[in-house]
């Protein structure tokens, strides 16, 4: 099982951060996604594709730096 990480923008409050989990749970081979706001991360382990993982935090809103 792998770990990526994102850089996210545009995240602030405790809505944004389940948001954004949510999103990445929907990807397939997601297992755990857990969002910092201080560091404005999503870290998600599993063996999801990073591009899907992308394009679905897009999809909820959210701008992905990296």
């Amino acid at each position: 099982m792998s770990k990526t990480v994102l850089k996210v923008a545009g995240m602030s409050c405790n809505h944004c951060k389940m948001a954004v989990e949510k999103a990445a749970l929907a990807v397939a081979g997601v297992k755990e996604a857990q969002v910092n706001l201080e560091q404005q991360e999503l870290t998600v382990e599993g063996d999801a594709d990073r591009e899907q993982l992308i394009v679905a935090v897009t999809n909820a809103g959210y701008e992905v730096k990296n």
